[in-house]
Formats: C-alpha cells, sequence, structure tokens
C-alpha cells in the first residue's frame, strides 16, 4: 500500500511540473513579443490530456497486478518521457504527433505487459531463438533498408506507409537477454573462475574463461558486424558497453572492464581510419572551432545552446533550440538544457542518475542470477547509452548519434526503453522471495560507481559551457540566437548630439529591423546583422543597445524570468553633429580618403568620414560586391587606415623644437630623400621662412627638425602626442608599434625608410593626426578622444560617459600657441598645414597621399577645433579646400 501511495505521488508531481511546462510553452508567443496580440500555443495540450491518461492507467493496473514494484520506476521513466514529448512539440509539431502516437502504442503494449510476468523467464528460455530473430531483422535492413529522413546513408530502418522501425534498438534488449540467460547457465563455472587469486588470473583463468564466453563473443560479433556494416558505429559501441558490463558485474573480473575499454578504443581508432563519419565527428570533437559552420556546425551550435542557456535558462518556449541540426533525437539534451538552464539539466541528469540507483538495486535483490544479470544489463543499457548521447552534445565524448532512452523523439528507441523498464519492474515484484546468493557485490558498486561518475562527469561540463564559458560562446558571431533577440526586443538609437536618430530599429516585436538613417556614416556606425554580423559602433556599443549595460540587475534577471530576454535596449548619444558630418561628406564626396574633426579641448568627435562608404541598409543585395570592391568601401580609414605622414609631423616638431631651444637654421633644400624617392613640398611656393616651409609641408625642413631634436627626444614627442598609442573612441582603431630607438630620426619623423635604408617606419591614421593637431589648438594639451557622449537609462535617464583616457600635456603651452599663430591663414581665424607622401605598392612608392591639418587660433574664442584631412591621391590643393570648408563650417555658432 505505501508502495502504491509513493508511486501515486511521484507521478503526481510529475504531472504537475509537465503541466506548467506545457503551460509555459502555451505562453511562450506572448512573452517573446511581449503582447498578448499573438497566437497562443495550444497544440501538445492532446498530447499531454493522452500523457495523464496513460500515466494514470499505468499507476492503476500496476498497482492492482504488481503491488510489490519499485515504486520509482514508473514515475521516472513517465516524466522523462513527457518531459521529451513535450521537447519534440516545441521543436516540431508532427513530429510530435508522431511521438505521441508511438507513446500511446508503447504504452499499450507496456501495460499488457504487466499481465506477464512470464515473459522474463521466455527471454531466457528461447535465448538463441530470440537474439537470432534480432539478428536476421537487423540483417534485413542491408536488402530492404530504407530511411525515413530520405537521405541514402544508413538504411537503419524497416517499413513503409510512414510506420518505420529500427531493429538494432530490440537488439540491445535481446543480447542482454540472452548474455544474462547464458552467463546465469554458468554461474557455477563463474563463481569459480571469480574464486581464484588474482596473482593466478594469466595461467588458471584465462584459460577457462575464454572458452566460456566463446559464444557470447560470436553472437555479440555477429551484432557488431552488421552494425559495422550499417555504419551504426554508435549502437555498436553501445553494444560493447553492455557486453563489458554484463559479463564483469558475472565474472567480477576488472580485466573485462579494461578489456572492454580497450576494445571500445580500438573500434574508434579502426573507425576513424576506414569510416570517413567517424573521422569527422572525431575531428570535431577534438577541435571544433577550426570548421565551425562545416563539419563542426552541430557541436558548434550545441555548446552555443548550453551558453545561451545560463543558470535557470530561456524558459520553456523561449529559447532557439532549433537551430542545433536534429535538435529533437540527437541534441534533445542540448535542447532541454538551453531552455531549463543549468538547473533543468541537473534534474534531468538527477532522474537518470536515480534510474542507475534504482536498477542496480533492483538487481541486487533479484531472486536469481538471471533477473540479476538481466536487470544489471538493462541498467547498463539505459544510463550507459544517456551519459553516451549526453557526453556528444556537451563534447565530452564524441558524438555518436544514438538517441536519449526515453526522450529523444524516435519510436523504436522509446519502445525499447520501455520494454527495459517493463522488465525491471516484473523483477522488482519479489519482495516475498530472498535474493539470490551474491557472494561479492562490489562489480555492481564499480558499475553503480562507473554510471554515477559519467553523470557526474556530465553535469560539470554542462556547467563550464552554461556558466563560465557562457560570456565567450554567446557573443560569437555564428550565434544566431543574438539576431533572433533582435527581432523581438527593440534594440536601443543611436544619436547625435542634438537627439537627431542616425539607427533606429523599427516595427514589431518579431519584426524588428534595423534602420539606417544617415547611411553615409555606416562605415562608423556600422551595422548588426543576422548574416554578416557587427562592426562600428553598432558592435562597440552592442551591451547598451541591446540593454545588457545600463539596467539593473533586477530588471536584468526579471526580464530574463518572464522572457528569456534583456529588456528593451538603450539609446546612445553621440558627440557628433550631424550638420558638421554631413558637411564633412559632401566635401569628401567621392574621393577616397578620411576626415576627423575634434574639439580640441574637451576630445569630442564633431565628424568623423570615411569614404568610399557603404549602405548598411542594402547589405544583403551589395555584400559581395563590397568584400570584393578593391576600393575596401567596408574598411574605416579614419581608425584603422595608417599611412605614413610626409612632412605632416611639422607643426608639432617645430613647437618641441623652439621649446627645447633647438630650432635649425632653416636649410637651403627643401626636399628629402626617402625610400627611393624624392619628396617635396606640398605648396610648391613655400620658401623663406621655417612657418612658411612648415605651412606648405616641406620635408626637408621636418628631416632637420628630426635631425635637430634627436632620436630619443622625437619619441618623447611622438609618445606625447600618443601617435604609438590605438585611439581609444569605441571604434576599432590601429596604430604603429613603438620602436626602442630611432637611429635615423631626419628620415623617423617623414614616416619612411631613407635612401641610405635607414630609418622606421611612422604610419599614422586621420584620428591619431587630428589628435596632434588639437595640441597647437589647445596650449598644448592632446585631448583624451571621445565618440559617446550619454546613455538614456530606465533610472537615472541620460547618464553623462567621461572619456576612456585623460588629457595629457604633449606641448609647452608658450610653443603650441607660438607655432600654431605662426601658421595661421591670414584674414581667418585658423591655422592650416600641408603635407604630401608616398604612398603605393611597388618600392619607389607609386602614387601618393595628401593631408591636410588645421585648427582654430587659442584667442579666438568658442571651443578650440582641429581637422584632418587624409586624401589617398596627392592632391594637396584639393585637401586645403575640404579642410577649410570643415574649419568654417564648424565655426559657424
Amino acid at each position: 500500500m505505501e508502495i502504491n501511495k509513493t508511486q501515486a505521488r511521484l507521478l503526481l508531481l510529475a504531472g504537475l511540473f509537465l503541466v506548467l511546462y506545457a503551460a509555459a510553452i502555451t505562453l511562450a508567443p506572448a512573452a517573446r513579443a511581449r503582447s498578448w496580440q499573438v497566437d497562443l500555443r495550444w497544440d501538445h495540450w492532446a498530447s499531454i490530456l493522452l500523457w495523464i491518461g496513460l500515466a494514470s492507467t499505468a499507476h492503476f493496473l500496476s498497482a492492482r497486478w504488481l503491488p510489490d514494484r519499485d515504486p520509482y520506476l514508473l514515475p521516472i521513466a513517465a516524466l522523462l518521457s513527457g518531459w521529451g514529448l513535450l521537447t519534440i512539440w516545441r521543436l516540431y509539431p508532427g513530429f510530435g504527433v508522431r511521438q505521441s502516437i508511438w507513446l500511446l502504442v508503447t504504452l499499450a503494449i507496456v501495460l499488457a505487459g504487466l499481465r506477464l510476468p512470464a515473459m522474463v523467464s521466455f527471454l531466457r528460455r528461447y535465448k538463441y531463438v530470440w537474439l537470432t530473430g534480432g539478428l536476421i531483422l537487423t540483417g534485413l535492413t542491408l536488402l530492404f533498408g530504407t530511411n525515413p529522413s530520405g537521405g541514402n546513408n544508413q538504411r537503419l530502418w524497416l517499413g513503409c506507409c510512414g510506420i518505420y522501425f529500427q531493429p538494432s534498438e530490440p537488439l540491445k534488449l535481446l543480447l542482454i537477454a540472452y548474455l544474462a540467460a547464458y552467463l546465469a547457465d554458468r554461474r557455477s563455472y563463474l563463481t569459480s573462475i571469480a574464486s581464484l587469486s588474482k596473482s593466478t588470473w594469466s595461467t588458471k583463468i584465462a584459460p577457462p574463461l575464454l572458452p566460456l564466453l566463446a559464444p557470447t563473443l560470436i553472437m555479440t560479433g555477429l551484432a557488431l558486424l552488421l552494425l559495422v556494416v550499417q555504419r551504426d558505429l554508435g549502437t555498436a559501441m553501445i553494444f560493447l558497453f553492455i557486453y563489458a558490463a554484463v559479463v564483469y558485474v558475472a565474472s567480477g573480473q576488472k580485466r573485462i572492464l579494461v578489456f572492454g575499454a580497450a576494445a571500445i578504443a580500438l573500434a574508434g581508432v579502426v573507425g576513424y581510419y576506414l569510416f570517413e563519419v567517424v573521422r569527422v565527428r572525431v575531428d570535431a570533437w577534438v577541435n571544433p572551432w577550426a570548421d565551425p559552420s562545416g563539419h563542426s556546425f552541430q557541436i558548434v551550435q550545441s555548446l552555443i545552446a548550453f551558453a545561451n542557456s545560463g543558470l535557470l535558462g530561456r524558459g520553456p518556449g523561449m529559447g532557439s533550440p532549433s537551430l542545433v541540426p536534429i535538435a529533437h533525437s540527437d541534441f534533445i539534451f542540448a535542447a532541454i538544457t538551453e531552455e531549463t538552464g543549468l538547473v533543468g539539466a541537473l534534474a534531468l541528469l538527477v532522474l537518470i542518475a536515480l534510474l542507475a540507483n534504482r536498477g542496480l538495486r533492483i538487481a541486487l535483490r533479484a531472486k536469481d542470477s538471471y533477473q540479476r544479470y538481466l536487470a544489471a544489463g538493462l541498467t547498463a543499457y539505459l544510463v550507459g547509452q544517456s551519459i553516451l548521447i549526453i557526453g556528444g552534445n556537451l563534447r565530452l565524448l564524441p558524438l555518436t548519434g544514438v538517441t536519449l532512452p526515453f526522450i529523444s523523439y524516435g519510436g523504436s528507441s522509446l519502445l525499447t526503453s520501455f520494454l527495459s523498464l517493463l522488465l525491471l519492474i516484473h523483477i522488482s515484484n519479489q519482495t516475498e522471495s530472498e535474493p539470490a546468493p551474491l557472494p561479492d557485490p562490489r562489480p555492481f558498486m564499480h558499475l553503480n560507481g562507473l554510471l554515477l561518475g559519467g553523470l557526474g562527469a556530465a553535469a560539470i561540463v554542462t556547467g563550464w559551457w552554461a556558466v563560465y564559458r557562457s560570456p565567450v560562446l554567446v557573443t560569437r558571431t555564428d550565434n544566431p540566437r543574438r539576431a533572433i533577440t533582435d527581432r523581438y526586443v527593440q534594440r536601443g538609437a543611436i544619436l547625435d548630439r542634438h537627439n537627431t536618430p542616425l539607427t533606429v530599429s523599427s516595427g514589431e516585436p518579431g519584426t524588428f529591423t534595423r534602420q539606417y538613417l544617415y547611411p553615409d556614416l555606416s562605415t562608423v556606425l556600422g551595422y548588426t546583422d543576422p548574416v554578416y554580423g557587427q562592426s562600428g559602433l553598432e558592435a562597440a556599443l552592442d551591451d547598451y543597445l541591446r540593454g545588457l549595460k545600463g539596467n539593473s540587475g533586477r530588471a536584468l534577471w526579471w526580464n530574463h524570468l518572464l522572457y528569456g530576454q534583456p529588456p528593451p535596449g538603450l539609446d546612445v548619444r553621440l558627440t557628433l553633429d550631424l550638420g558638421l558630418q554631413r558637411t564633412v561628406d559632401q566635401q569628401l564626396g567621392d574621393h577616397a580618403g578620411a576626415v576627423a574633426l575634434l574639439n580640441a579641448e574637451t576630445g569630442e568627435i564633431l565628424a568623423i568620414a570615411s569614404h568610399p562608404t557603404f549602405d548598411a541598409n542594402q547589405l544583403e543585395q551589395n555584400w559581395e560586391n563590397l568584400v570584393q570592391n578593391p576600393h575596401a568601401p567596408l574598411f574605416d580609414r579614419a581608425t584603422l587606415g595608417l599611412y605614413p605622414p610626409g612632412a605632416g609631423l611639422g607643426p608639432m616638431l617645430l613647437a618641441s623644437a623652439q621649446a627645447q631651444g633647438k630650432l635649425p637654421i632653416l636649410p637651403q633644400t627643401l626636399t628629402a630623400e626617402l625610400g627611393g624617392r624624392t619628396l617635396t613640398c606640398a605648396r610648391p611656393e613655400a620658401a623663406g621662412t621655417w612657418e612658411k616651409a612648415i605651412a606648405g609641408g616641406c620635408p626637408g625642413p621636418v628631416a632637420e627638425l628630426g635631425k635637430s631634436l634627436g632620436g630619443t627626444k622625437v619619441l618623447e614627442v611622438l609618445d606625447a602626442l600618443g601617435l604609438y598609442t590605438s585611439p581609444q573612441a569605441l571604434l576599432p582603431s590601429a596604430s604603429n608599434a613603438r620602436p626602442t630607438s630611432m637611429p635615423d630620426p631626419s628620415a623617423d619623423v617623414l614616416g619612411g625608410i631613407s635612401s641610405t635604408g635607414s630609418g622606421q617606419d611612422l604610419w599614422l591614421s586621420p584620428l591619431q593626426m587630428a589628435l596632434a593637431a588639437a595640441t597647437l589648438s589647445s596650449g598644448g594639451l592632446r585631448p583624451a578622444p571621445y565618440l559617446v557622449s550619454a546613455v538614456n537609462t530606465p533610472t537615472s535617464g541620460w547618464v553623462i560617459l567621461p572619456p576612456a583616457g585623460k588629457p595629457t600635456q604633449a606641448l609647452p603651452k608658450a610653443a603650441a600657441d607660438m607655432v600654431s599663430k605662426a601658421l595661421a591663414v591670414e584674414g581667418k581665424s585658423f591655422w592650416q598645414s600641408l603635407a604630401t607622401a608616398p604612398f603605393g605598392s611597388g618600392q619607389k612608392g607609386e602614387g601618393g597621399i595628401s593631408w591636410y591639418i588645421g585648427g582654430t587660433l587659442p584667442d579666438r574664442g568658442g571651443p578650440p577645433l582641429a581637422v584632418a584631412v587624409l586624401l589617398e591621391e596627392e592632391n594637396p590643393a584639393l585637401a586645403e579646400q575640404i579642410g577649410q570648408a570643415v574649419l568654417q563650417a564648424a565655426m559657424q555658432p
């Protein structure tokens, strides 16, 4: 009576869990859309009602016919099968219908079998007949086999008209029954073998043991041969494990386990060299990251699913487990974990561990050796196969493609699992009988430890992927779940300094799309796309725009609990001025190059452009042309492009030389030899004074300044200007590595190799050049670049974000002010300087570039400004025109 109450309570708890799980799946569309104006899911409720009816009937009939059965087996199997059924319905309703029918057929057979306790002995009596029949059925698949999925590989099923059966599944059960019966019939021999000491094993045990096991080796070998021919290598591994487990508990010889492990390893090595499918799976297991979109796609997506789960999971119906191929069968453990988290995965593993414990407990209490071996073998099969496929999902073991008993989609697997359960129930229903004598229970304890150790390892590795490695995996570019979330959760907008939208997400939950309202800024703003990933500010500000940063921990937790998603994204305000940005883009036009305009005091970037650019709204239509375009429109020249400065650093070097009292006599030769090419002035009429030579971009005087200052001082100046440091402006940026010395500073300051072969390459980005120019407009102060000014948080409104760095005094104020005034344009309130430099693919640098740097004068009033213009053409006049137009527009009130 107490057994019946225990089973009833457990089934009630299982039913309550599944009903709540089903309700969560029903409400998932509304939770994901955060609206009731959607169609809820009701299709799986019929299967839940079916499950309730079958579980209730099974409880009633088992209580009536088998009152002394183990009370835990049926609730465990019922919960696992119901959990699997709901997961299959959630993934693919069509397969859910089929699985429901198989569950009905399977439990009808099991219920009928409850009245047939003699079936246990019936299997023993006709062990050869049953096993031979199973082998014949399996062999028929070589002639008449088919694949319900339509593929030509691994035709492991028999059947037609939509009804298919996989003979290798019940063959596992028949092999266990055969081994248990055969070894039980020879129990006296096994007892005598086990009684011999280990020291005499090689001389006294080996000779009698091999002939004793010969028939089992032959029958098992035939089964393995069939499976190898079929290339059903995962099932072959299970057969090897079953054989080793049953023989070990019967003989007590640990060497059986060693030989079994060696046989499995040898089979794996041989299979690796003979079968491509094994080679592919082993390579994917060893290093899945080598081919994540090809042969390793399944396992990589499985690991991302675990990483996406976290501690509590996304919630039933709220994850994206169908992104993992064959999620309803081979990868159903990954599917369950993604939506129930580490907690759900551990609960499932505990259920399997309980099954292992109850099964081996039944084996120890069995009334005869045959039933003891049979119970141990059935338990080893159910739990061992679970460990094998779960380990494959977790990359703990190579993937084998077997099913997860009771849970995975598949009628043959479901029927075999429940028939195994039926046999265990019959064996357990014997409390009035005394257990058979058991001289040494340690083999059963060792088997239990082995199974629990495998489940424990699976639990640890699940935690590794779901918690510890989660932050790295969920941000991978091949994680499409981020793009799916973007369709349901509104991404924050990117605004200019006047709150004019630059990028927004429009639509309704489930159809949100990203719109770029000023496409000419796409190189800087970047893109976020489900196919092409992310770039630019969309990538740099992703945590804010997704709502993962800037929201309270409570808001994040609550949204994750209710919706399995982050809260709506936060709007971000930039320092950019859209009006100035339009001016910059219009001035640059179709010319390849870049412009950076900034506040020389605060470091705020007011406009930044890279041409040619692209339209982030048209990625799908233009992607192939964009990536193949030789002009590289996807490349941000303003921050990632590195160019030789030529004479462009002249103004800053002039200020340093004056401050150091090392200003030499102006050389008569205004040109310089660099890399076999003669560099000339950017403005031909530049001559007469240091100011005119520097403003005109004459390389000879700049080289003389470098020589006068010396290598050590030049390095100090370049360090202070930040020319060996990537600007921290949230955009991807680049810089040269700092050299340890400058053996030829006259060539080094021009950014190339001198004609004698000495010198250090110095290449700068336009943003770096603008920051260097800012020192002359801000009294020698080099500001920290600043692009994102504020984030609009739900609790505090607009929160100001400080620059990533601090301003530094790069040049003495007096010297910086003196040089800026000396370089002032007549009648204007700004200074300027030009430069050209060789830039090309040949040894002598075919082609060239043009620089314009300038800024406002210190006493102008208003915010100080600095600009750098880079043209990938030798056209300093055009660079000057662009730079002056940008400065004049920026100085307008």
